[in-house]
């Protein structure tokens, strides 16, 4: 079924304890996009770039089979940028920089054969573009929603406009506080479902993450790596694989839920091996397959 993603195409500068590398490809649309794309056959991206983006970029997506008819090239204009430096755990990291360049003025508009689509995935942008974007697109099965603490902290009210209307938030346990305001994700994740997203998944980084839905709460491992080279679309990639799956799957019910977070969970886990979408690039679906059995594994008791 048809999967229509929303988000930012951007570059990166990214540093850890251990490297360095500038001009990475990047943006939560990409990220999104390239990871459900190892499950859904018909992916429609939206998202503006400034000039600069390149055809050697855009092209990356038309040869993945993504639809970018719905991505804006603004003449002359720069394309998002974003700098930070990642702490020796790598779970937590400094912003150096921020340029929001075209993202600042992007209004996305839904291109005509994009509105049927059955899936959404709102990448992590302003609430009220979120918002206005589900009110060009007519009556799709599933909408996933992410969001970041910036939105919590500066448009509370117009997020819990965007929530109403969602299906589903993908969002992780900092935010889930900041959201819910209480420091039990149990009870955060029940003042949240209140909000509209009957489907709630937790991310906990390297402890896994927590589906809840009507049926009670899922909980899944994090995949064990000895070497994280950048974390920093692993959000993207979890958020891709988890509809992406949904999408090729077509029912959304428990089994399809759980069976997603585990492939949002295998997709996030090969993000961070290397820099940007470069892991991505190479990834087979073979591999991809081991990972998930290898996620199966983990929790495993009887044969």
């Amino acid at each position: 079924m048809s999967l229509l993603v929303i988000g930012s195409l951007a570059f990166d500068d990214v540093e850890t304890p251990f490297a360095k590398q500038q001009n990475i490809l990047a943006g939560s649309g990409t990220f999104i996009s390239i990871s459900a794309g190892f499950f859904a056959e018909n992916i429609q991206l939206v998202g503006v770039v400034g000039e600069d983006f390149g055809e050697k970029n855009l092209n990356l997506y038309r040869e993945r089979g993504i639809d970018i008819s719905g991505v804006q090239v603004v003449a002359g204009g720069k394309t998002f940028r974003w700098s930070g430096r990642y702490h020796y755990d790598m779970n937590s990291r400094d912003t150096l920089d921020t340029q929001l360049n075209v993202l600042a003025d992007f209004n996305p508009v839904i291109p005509h054969a994009y509105q049927q689509a059955k899936f959404v995935c709102l990448g992590n942008i302003d609430p009220v573009l979120q918002k206005n974007v589900l009110g060009q697109i007519s009556r799709p099965k599933l909408v996933v929603c992410d969001t970041m603490n910036f939105w919590i902290e500066g448009k509370p009210k117009e997020l819990q406009e965007t929530l109403a209307l969602v299906d589903a938030l993908i969002i992780n346990d900092s935010e889930a506080r900041q959201l819910s305001k209480d420091p039990n994700l149990i009870k955060s994740a029940r003042i949240i479902r209140a909000m509209g997203p009957k489907i709630l998944i937790i991310k906990k980084g390297e402890h896994g993450a927590l589906l809840f839905t009507d049926s009670g709460i899922f909980s899944a491992p994090a995949y064990p790596l000895e070497t994280v080279f950048d974390p920093t679309g692993a959000g993207d990639c979890f958020a891709g694989g988890f509809i992406g799956y949904l999408a090729k799957a077509g029912e959304v019910n428990d089994q399809t839920l759980r069976r997603a977070v585990l492939y949002g969970s295998t997709m996030a886990s090969f993000c961070v091996e290397k820099f940007g979408v470069e892991r991505l690039l190479d990834l087979t679906p073979l591999e991809v397959g081991d990972r998930f059995q290898s996620f199966l594994d983990l929790s495993k008791i009887d044969d």
